[in-house]
Protein backbone atom coordinates (compact mmCIF):
# COMPACT_ATOMS: atom_id res chain seq x y z
CA UNK A 1 0.00 0.00 0.00
CA UNK A 2 2.49 2.11 1.10
CA UNK A 3 4.73 2.03 -2.43
CA UNK A 4 2.10 2.50 -4.43
CA UNK A 5 0.97 5.19 -2.50
CA UNK A 6 4.16 6.81 -2.68
CA UNK A 7 4.35 6.53 -6.17
CA UNK A 8 0.73 8.32 -6.79
CA UNK A 9 -1.49 5.45 -6.98
CA UNK A 10 -4.87 5.80 -5.56
CA UNK A 11 -5.32 3.24 -3.06
CA UNK A 12 -8.23 3.33 -1.00
CA UNK A 13 -9.11 1.06 2.31
CA UNK A 14 -12.18 -1.02 2.98
CA UNK A 15 -12.64 -1.92 6.46
CA UNK A 16 -15.72 -4.21 7.22
CA UNK A 17 -16.04 -3.76 11.13
CA UNK A 18 -14.49 -2.18 13.79
CA UNK A 19 -13.05 -5.14 15.84
CA UNK A 20 -15.19 -4.78 18.47
CA UNK A 21 -14.32 -8.70 19.64
CA UNK A 22 -10.24 -8.55 19.27
CA UNK A 23 -8.33 -9.66 21.99
CA UNK A 24 -6.75 -6.68 24.06
CA UNK A 25 -2.75 -7.39 24.01
CA UNK A 26 -2.00 -3.91 26.34
CA UNK A 27 -3.15 -4.92 30.02
CA UNK A 28 -3.16 -1.07 30.57
CA UNK A 29 -6.09 -0.96 27.94
CA UNK A 30 -7.94 -3.83 29.15
CA UNK A 31 -11.29 -2.07 29.99
CA UNK A 32 -11.71 -1.80 26.80
CA UNK A 33 -12.63 -4.99 25.69
CA UNK A 34 -16.68 -6.46 24.77
CA UNK A 35 -16.22 -8.28 28.35
CA UNK A 36 -15.60 -5.10 30.27
CA UNK A 37 -16.39 -1.56 28.44
CA UNK A 38 -16.98 -2.22 25.19
CA UNK A 39 -15.18 0.35 23.71
CA UNK A 40 -12.30 -1.33 21.70
CA UNK A 41 -13.62 -0.56 18.45
CA UNK A 42 -13.89 3.26 19.03
CA UNK A 43 -9.76 2.89 20.02
CA UNK A 44 -9.35 0.53 16.89
CA UNK A 45 -10.62 3.30 14.80
CA UNK A 46 -7.56 5.41 15.89
CA UNK A 47 -5.18 2.79 15.80
CA UNK A 48 -6.60 2.73 12.34
CA UNK A 49 -6.05 6.06 11.69
CA UNK A 50 -3.20 6.17 13.13
CA UNK A 51 -1.75 3.28 10.81
CA UNK A 52 -3.07 4.91 7.82
CA UNK A 53 -0.66 8.50 8.06
CA UNK A 54 2.12 5.77 8.69
CA UNK A 55 1.48 4.18 4.83
CA UNK A 56 -0.10 7.34 3.70
CA UNK A 57 -3.28 6.35 2.76
CA UNK A 58 -6.00 8.62 2.91
CA UNK A 59 -9.05 7.34 1.71
CA UNK A 60 -10.01 4.85 4.15
CA UNK A 61 -13.75 4.24 5.31
CA UNK A 62 -15.65 1.74 7.01
CA UNK A 63 -18.17 -0.42 5.01
CA UNK A 64 -21.66 1.09 5.30
CA UNK A 65 -20.19 4.40 7.13
CA UNK A 66 -21.44 6.59 7.96
CA UNK A 67 -23.28 4.19 9.97
CA UNK A 68 -21.54 1.27 12.17
CA UNK A 69 -23.46 -1.39 10.18
CA UNK A 70 -21.68 -4.33 11.11
CA UNK A 71 -19.77 -5.46 14.06
CA UNK A 72 -17.19 -7.58 14.38
CA UNK A 73 -18.04 -11.36 14.49
CA UNK A 74 -15.08 -12.97 16.92
CA UNK A 75 -13.38 -16.23 16.03
CA UNK A 76 -15.67 -19.21 14.35
CA UNK A 77 -17.80 -21.32 16.95
CA UNK A 78 -18.08 -18.42 19.62
CA UNK A 79 -21.42 -16.51 20.46
CA UNK A 80 -20.46 -13.61 18.90
CA UNK A 81 -21.30 -15.25 16.03
CA UNK A 82 -24.81 -15.49 16.69
CA UNK A 83 -25.43 -11.96 17.08
CA UNK A 84 -27.63 -10.31 14.58
CA UNK A 85 -25.36 -7.39 13.89
CA UNK A 86 -22.06 -9.14 13.03
CA UNK A 87 -20.33 -9.12 9.93
CA UNK A 88 -20.93 -12.72 9.88
CA UNK A 89 -24.89 -12.47 9.45
CA UNK A 90 -24.62 -9.99 7.21
CA UNK A 91 -27.09 -10.35 3.87
CA UNK A 92 -24.07 -11.15 1.33
CA UNK A 93 -25.89 -8.96 -1.16
CA UNK A 94 -26.92 -6.20 1.13
CA UNK A 95 -22.89 -6.19 2.07
CA UNK A 96 -21.89 -6.60 -1.49
CA UNK A 97 -24.27 -3.81 -2.70
CA UNK A 98 -22.08 -1.29 0.28
CA UNK A 99 -19.00 -2.04 -1.67
CA UNK A 100 -20.21 -1.55 -4.71
CA UNK A 101 -21.12 1.89 -4.24
CA UNK A 102 -17.60 2.52 -3.45
CA UNK A 103 -16.14 0.69 -6.52
CA UNK A 104 -18.70 3.16 -8.82
CA UNK A 105 -17.30 5.98 -7.04
CA UNK A 106 -13.40 5.49 -7.17
CA UNK A 107 -13.41 3.01 -10.28
CA UNK A 108 -10.26 0.57 -9.55
CA UNK A 109 -8.34 -0.91 -11.73
CA UNK A 110 -7.20 -3.44 -8.97
CA UNK A 111 -8.85 -5.41 -6.16
CA UNK A 112 -7.09 -7.14 -3.45
CA UNK A 113 -9.16 -8.94 -1.02
CA UNK A 114 -8.24 -12.34 1.40
CA UNK A 115 -8.59 -15.55 -0.09
CA UNK A 116 -11.58 -18.13 0.37
CA UNK A 117 -10.37 -19.18 3.82
CA UNK A 118 -9.87 -15.88 5.33
CA UNK A 119 -6.17 -15.80 5.48
CA UNK A 120 -6.44 -17.69 9.19
CA UNK A 121 -9.96 -18.60 9.22
CA UNK A 122 -11.79 -15.56 10.50
CA UNK A 123 -15.35 -15.20 9.81
CA UNK A 124 -15.21 -11.66 9.17
CA UNK A 125 -12.37 -11.96 6.59
CA UNK A 126 -14.60 -15.01 4.48
CA UNK A 127 -16.97 -12.66 4.43
CA UNK A 128 -15.02 -9.81 3.03
CA UNK A 129 -13.88 -12.19 0.46
CA UNK A 130 -17.58 -13.10 -0.51
CA UNK A 131 -18.52 -9.75 -0.43
CA UNK A 132 -15.48 -8.31 -2.45
CA UNK A 133 -16.09 -11.03 -4.98
CA UNK A 134 -19.47 -10.64 -5.35
CA UNK A 135 -19.44 -6.77 -5.20
CA UNK A 136 -16.89 -7.03 -8.36
CA UNK A 137 -19.30 -8.87 -10.18
CA UNK A 138 -22.54 -6.49 -9.80
CA UNK A 139 -20.03 -3.53 -10.03
CA UNK A 140 -19.23 -5.18 -13.91
CA UNK A 141 -23.33 -5.34 -14.20
CA UNK A 142 -23.45 -1.78 -13.74
CA UNK A 143 -20.86 -0.27 -15.70
CA UNK A 144 -17.30 -0.53 -13.94
CA UNK A 145 -15.25 -3.90 -14.59
CA UNK A 146 -12.47 -4.53 -12.35
CA UNK A 147 -9.19 -5.65 -14.24
CA UNK A 148 -7.36 -7.77 -12.05
CA UNK A 149 -8.61 -9.34 -8.61
CA UNK A 150 -6.22 -10.68 -6.33
CA UNK A 151 -6.35 -12.49 -2.66
CA UNK A 152 -3.31 -12.27 -0.26
CA UNK A 153 -1.66 -15.03 0.18
CA UNK A 154 1.84 -16.87 1.85
CA UNK A 155 3.81 -19.39 -0.38
CA UNK A 156 5.00 -22.01 2.11
CA UNK A 157 8.81 -21.77 1.30
CA UNK A 158 8.35 -18.52 3.11
CA UNK A 159 6.74 -19.39 5.91
CA UNK A 160 8.78 -22.78 6.50
CA UNK A 161 11.80 -20.57 6.78
CA UNK A 162 10.33 -18.25 8.55
CA UNK A 163 9.68 -21.28 11.47
CA UNK A 164 13.62 -22.78 10.57
CA UNK A 165 14.39 -19.18 11.47
CA UNK A 166 12.56 -18.70 14.57
CA UNK A 167 13.32 -22.57 15.97
CA UNK A 168 16.82 -21.42 15.32
CA UNK A 169 17.08 -18.86 17.91
CA UNK A 170 14.65 -20.99 20.26
CA UNK A 171 11.57 -19.48 19.74
CA UNK A 172 8.83 -20.34 18.04
CA UNK A 173 6.23 -19.26 14.45
CA UNK A 174 2.62 -19.31 16.16
CA UNK A 175 3.42 -22.64 17.67
CA UNK A 176 3.70 -23.99 14.43
CA UNK A 177 6.27 -26.90 13.98
CA UNK A 178 6.07 -27.03 10.38
CA UNK A 179 4.41 -25.17 7.72
CA UNK A 180 1.78 -28.35 7.39
CA UNK A 181 0.18 -26.92 10.60
CA UNK A 182 -0.54 -23.77 9.18
CA UNK A 183 -3.21 -23.86 6.90
CA UNK A 184 -3.57 -20.68 5.77
CA UNK A 185 0.25 -21.37 3.84
CA UNK A 186 0.06 -22.01 0.32
CA UNK A 187 2.04 -23.79 -2.51
CA UNK A 188 3.93 -21.94 -3.97
CA UNK A 189 3.04 -22.97 -7.50
CA UNK A 190 -0.79 -20.76 -6.55
CA UNK A 191 1.43 -17.57 -5.78
CA UNK A 192 1.23 -15.67 -9.15
CA UNK A 193 2.29 -12.90 -8.06
CA UNK A 194 4.77 -10.71 -5.48
CA UNK A 195 5.52 -6.81 -4.90
CA UNK A 196 8.72 -6.44 -3.43
CA UNK A 197 9.21 -3.32 -1.43
CA UNK A 198 12.60 -3.03 0.73
CA UNK A 199 11.61 0.96 0.75
CA UNK A 200 8.89 0.99 2.61
CA UNK A 201 9.47 -1.87 5.09
CA UNK A 202 9.86 0.81 8.03
CA UNK A 203 6.49 2.25 7.16
CA UNK A 204 4.90 -1.12 7.19
CA UNK A 205 6.37 -1.88 10.47
CA UNK A 206 5.54 1.49 11.93
CA UNK A 207 2.28 0.88 10.91
CA UNK A 208 1.30 -2.50 12.55
CA UNK A 209 3.09 -0.99 15.62
CA UNK A 210 0.12 1.92 15.38
CA UNK A 211 -2.08 -1.13 15.62
CA UNK A 212 -1.30 -1.22 19.97
CA UNK A 213 -3.81 -3.31 21.29
CA UNK A 214 -3.45 -6.11 18.13
CA UNK A 215 0.18 -6.80 18.04
CA UNK A 216 2.41 -7.62 20.56
CA UNK A 217 6.15 -5.91 20.01
CA UNK A 218 7.28 -8.48 22.21
CA UNK A 219 5.65 -11.04 19.81
CA UNK A 220 6.12 -13.53 17.12
CA UNK A 221 5.80 -10.53 14.56
CA UNK A 222 8.40 -8.36 15.59
CA UNK A 223 10.80 -11.41 16.97
CA UNK A 224 10.53 -12.39 13.11
CA UNK A 225 11.85 -8.84 12.22
CA UNK A 226 14.85 -8.78 14.68
CA UNK A 227 15.29 -12.35 13.58
CA UNK A 228 14.99 -12.08 9.90
CA UNK A 229 15.68 -9.03 8.99
CA UNK A 230 13.80 -6.77 6.92
CA UNK A 231 13.53 -9.16 4.14
CA UNK A 232 10.79 -11.12 5.60
CA UNK A 233 8.25 -7.57 5.34
CA UNK A 234 9.54 -6.56 2.27
CA UNK A 235 7.92 -8.85 -0.14
CA UNK A 236 4.20 -9.68 -0.06
CA UNK A 237 2.48 -12.35 -2.34
CA UNK A 238 -1.19 -12.62 -4.15
CA UNK A 239 -2.99 -14.93 -6.26
CA UNK A 240 -4.21 -13.48 -9.13
CA UNK A 241 -8.01 -14.36 -9.14
CA UNK A 242 -9.51 -12.70 -12.14
CA UNK A 243 -7.43 -10.69 -14.99
CA UNK A 244 -4.71 -11.93 -17.00
CA UNK A 245 -1.16 -12.31 -15.22
CA UNK A 246 1.18 -10.02 -16.69
CA UNK A 247 4.83 -9.31 -17.73
CA UNK A 248 7.38 -8.19 -16.24
CA UNK A 249 8.20 -11.27 -13.77
CA UNK A 250 10.66 -12.11 -11.74
CA UNK A 251 13.35 -15.16 -11.81
CA UNK A 252 10.29 -17.54 -10.27
CA UNK A 253 7.88 -16.12 -13.18
CA UNK A 254 5.35 -14.32 -10.83
CA UNK A 255 4.13 -10.80 -11.72
CA UNK A 256 6.37 -7.73 -9.80
CA UNK A 257 3.50 -5.34 -10.66
CA UNK A 258 0.03 -5.50 -9.94
CA UNK A 259 -1.20 -3.00 -12.46
CA UNK A 260 0.88 -4.97 -15.47
CA UNK A 261 -1.23 -5.49 -18.57
CA UNK A 262 -4.00 -2.86 -16.91
CA UNK A 263 -5.00 0.25 -19.08
CA UNK A 264 -4.68 2.97 -16.93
Amino acid sequence: MAKYAAEGVQVTLVTCTRGEEGEVLVESLANLASSRDDKLGEHREIELKNAMVHLGINDFRFLGSPNKKWRDSGMIGTTQNERKDVFWQADLTEAAQELVKIILEIKPQVLITYDEFGGYGHPDHIKANQVAMLAAELASNQGWKISKIYWNTMPKSVIQMGIDKMKEVGSSFFGADSVEDLPFAKPDELVTSVIKAPDYVEQKLEAMKAHETQISIDGPFFALSNNLGLSVWADEYYTLVKGEKSKPFDESGREIDLFAGVKL
